[in-house]
Order: structure tokens, then sequence, then C-alpha cells
């Protein structure tokens, strides 16, 4: 088959060029590893009357939403591989610039910041580039694909100073606030367990054996981007790429940033000491339908050491079967906060201290954490003023948050229980899992 970029392809996906074509290929890796180590000036800082100059990376689902987010403010660039997505966007900003190619987006002048809303594989790439480059950056969740592309990102966000802000917004909630309020005010005691369970399921699939053609509009080897190519199916684009690994993390990655961004804030979480995970044998294409990850964490100044377990697909702790609401009531996605003094049960909009009866007469602390201004309008600000320090999910704290998630995963595919030296991003004596720590990507891209 051809991709739309021209390149042939055998049946292993092995891409040929010919002699122009790589001529061609060689000026675009080439100016794309020049913007990979550039550095700019510093961005603009303005006024909050002024407005952001902001490029938009996928422009449809997540990306819609993040663009109606920052919509307010001057949308001077759109990129998107599927040319039809992108033209309805640009009939909404006629002003903007065009692009299918977001390296040649992040070549341009007058942008002051960056909106990644790609799928999960090209995150670390299109977001580190924007960083060095010199633009302020907010990226859907979870952060990257892979813990070492985390740990760049990370380390370029610091390093360049930039506002950063991860695409969690239930964290902008009133009800998490309200949350973390009743577990840092003491209200169930000093908590060393928490449970976080979510419904979803994706994966549990055989890689398909059918190529058919490419669609039109589709450009599909930029879709691919870094990742080791494999032929097109409308069973990675649009929109499955999430059950499989060479695009996504399945449910964990999907919703864990969500559901443990809760437990993190409110335990004051970092890097985890020992992972191990269960769930159905590994496939080496999908990713799992359901899964029970357990992660430990050290104590933190008078907080007491911490278990967290994770559940999807289905599965959820049968242990507290008979505290938690049942039939209509049931909670299909929620964190349990076990205490010393009893126990709350929330999830993205609820609450609740239980046993009922022991709490009925429970008076919560006045609020203490500020209401948000909202998640995008956080960043907005952040950036205007250039101050990282504005934004609550910025990538200090989401980052390790993204690293935790991902570590689930690296458990269950390596097959072991590991200790974790996050300094170092080693699972310890457990060298399998370095195949699923490291990034790997293709000729021609890098981070």
């Amino acid at each position: 088959m051809t991709t739309l970029s021209g390149q042939s392809q055998n049946s292993a996906g092995k891409i040929h060029f010919t002699r122009r074509q790589f001529i061609q290929q060689s000026v675009i890796t080439t100016a794309g590893v020049w913007l990979a180590g550039c550095q700019t000036a510093r961005p603009r800082r303005l006024s909050a009357n002024e407005k952001l100059d902001i490029a938009i990376i996928g422009v449809a689902h997540r990306g819609g939403a993040n663009l109606a987010g920052v919509g307010g403010e001057n949308i001077v660039a759109l990129c998107d591989v599927d040319d039809k997505l992108l033209a309805a966007a640009a009939q909404k900003f006629p002003k903007a610039k065009t692009f299918v190619d977001f390296r040649r987006l992040i070549d341009e002048r007058g942008i002051d910041a960056v909106v990644v809303s790609t799928p999960d594989h090209t995150h670390a790439v299109a977001g580190v580039m924007a960083l060095r480059s010199g633009r302020h950056l907010y990226s859907e969740k979870p952060l990257t694909r892979t813990v070492s592309e985390c740990r760049i990102v990370r380390d370029t966000a610091k390093k360049m100073g930039l506002v950063t802000q991860l695409g969690t917004q239930i964290h902008a909630g009133t009800n998490y606030r309200r949350v973390v309020e009743l577990v840092k005010s003491g209200a169930i005691g000093t908590v060393g367990e928490v449970h976080v369970w979510c419904g979803v399921s994706y994966g549990g699939k055989d890689a398909p054996s059918d190529t058919p053609p490419v669609p039109p509009e589709l450009h599909y080897d930029l879709w691919v981007g870094p990742v080791p190519f494999v032929p097109y199916s409308p069973e990675y684009v649009p929109g499955r790429w999430r059950h499989w690994w060479a695009f996504g993390q399945g449910g964990l990655g999907d919703f864990g940033c969500h559901y443990m961004d809760l437990p993190y804030w409110a335990l004051d979480l970092k890097d985890p000491l020992a992972i191990e995970a269960e769930g159905p044998a590994v496939h080496p294409d999908s990713t799992a339908p359901w899964q029970i990850v357990r992660y430990e964490y050290p104590a933190r100044g008078s907080q007491p050491p911490v278990k967290m377990t994770w559940y999807h697909g289905g599965k959820w702790p049968q242990q507290y079967a008979e505290l938690l609401p049942k039939g209509d009531k049931a909670w299909k996605s929620a964190v349990l906060f076990v205490g010393s003094k009893g126990y709350l049960l929330a999830d993205y909009g609820r609450c609740k201290l239980l046993p009922e009866d022991k709490f009925k007469d429970f008076v919560p602390p006045q609020p203490f954490i500020k209401d948000s201004v909202g998640h995008h309008k956080e960043w907005i600000e952040a950036c205007k003023a250039g101050d990282p320090q504005m934004t609550t999910c910025n990538f200090d704290y989401s980052g390790a948050l993204t690293e935790t998630v991902l570590l689930g995963n690296v458990a269950y595919r390596s097959g072991s229980r590991f200790q974790w030296d996050a300094k170092n991003l080693k699972a310890i004596n457990c060298p399998k899992a370095d195949d699923f720590i490291q990034h790997v990507y293709r000729k021609g891209w890098r981070i």
C-alpha cells in the first residue's frame, strides 16, 4: 500500500523511499532535529486584557473541547492529520494558519502557547518541541505514552521555566476540593489505604490482519508519527487507538490520571516505592480489558505509608461490598479513602462519608482551598503572567501522577512486582520492565 506522504510499504510495514523521497525526508528530519534542539527568546508577558496567540495540535474530540476552552484567545494556528476535521475547525477560526504536520507548525513565529490534543503516542514529541521552542504548553492526559518520555517532558518544562497544565480538568471542580479538605482536615483520621476503580474497558483484541486503503482525508504516516510503523486499520484510527499498546495505555491510561489525581492531591503522593499488577494474559498488541494494580508509597512527614489499588474493567474492592452503596445507587467509578476513623467515597461530582450513621451529625470544615477560575483559564492566566506555579496541574505535579499511571502497565506487562527507583527510572531486579519504560522511535523522529 502507499501512504499519503507517497511512501510505499511492504507487507511487514517497512517503508521504502525513492532517491527523491529520501532527500525530501532527510530535509524534513534535519529540520525536525534542529527544532527539537532550538530555544527561542522568552515568551511574551501580557496583561489580563491582552490575548495569547495559541496554536492547536489536534482539533477534534478532546482537541475540540480544548479548543473551546481556549477559543476566547487568538487561535493563530491549527494542526490535524485529518483534512476534514482540520477544514471544519478552520471554518470557526478562519484567520488561523493550517498544518497537517505539527513539526511545521512549531517552526512558525508569533505563537505564545501550544495545546496538544493528539493521541498519546505523539504527546511527547509535540510537547517537547513546543517547550524547547519557548512556548507554554497544555497537554492532554496522560502526559506521554511511556515513562521515559514523561521524565523528558517534565525536565524540559522545568528547565525552560514555562507554564504547563495537564488536561485533568476534573481537578478544577469544586467537589475534588471539598474531598481534599475533608481528608487533610482529618475527617476520617489518618489514611493508609485508598482504592480507585473505573468501569471502563479497552483492549482484549487481536491485531487486525486486513489492510484496507487509507481514507483520502487522513495523513496516516503523520498520524503514526514517532512510533514503529504499522499498516493502517480502522481499528486504530479514528478513536480506537486506546485499545493498542502501540498508541495508548488502555483503561488505566485513559482514566488513571483523572481518578488517581484525587488521592495524589489529598495524600501528597509522588513516587511509588513498589508496584505489582494482575489481569488477563498479556497480549503483545492489545491493552488489558481489566486490571488490578497495587502501588505502595512511603510515609510523608506525619502521614503514614499508603497502599493504593487501581481497578478497571468491572473489578472493584469487593472486601468493602457491605459498606458501598448497591444497586441503582452503586458507584461504578469512584475513589474510596480508608481512614482510621471512617471512610470517604468520592467520584467526579459527589462525596459521601461512611458509614453514614456515624457521620450523620458531621459538620464539614470551612472551605480552605480556593475555587478554580477554570482549568483552561488557569493556564491562560498563568501564561500571560509567565508564572509556572499558577497552574494546579503543572507538569511537576501531573508528571509524577502520569508516571505512576504508566508504571501500572509496566508492572502488568513485565509480569513482575518490582521496587521502583524513580530517580534513575529503573525497576529494581526486573530488567524486562525496561522494554516498557523506555520509548522507541522509528527513524526520522526524536524527542
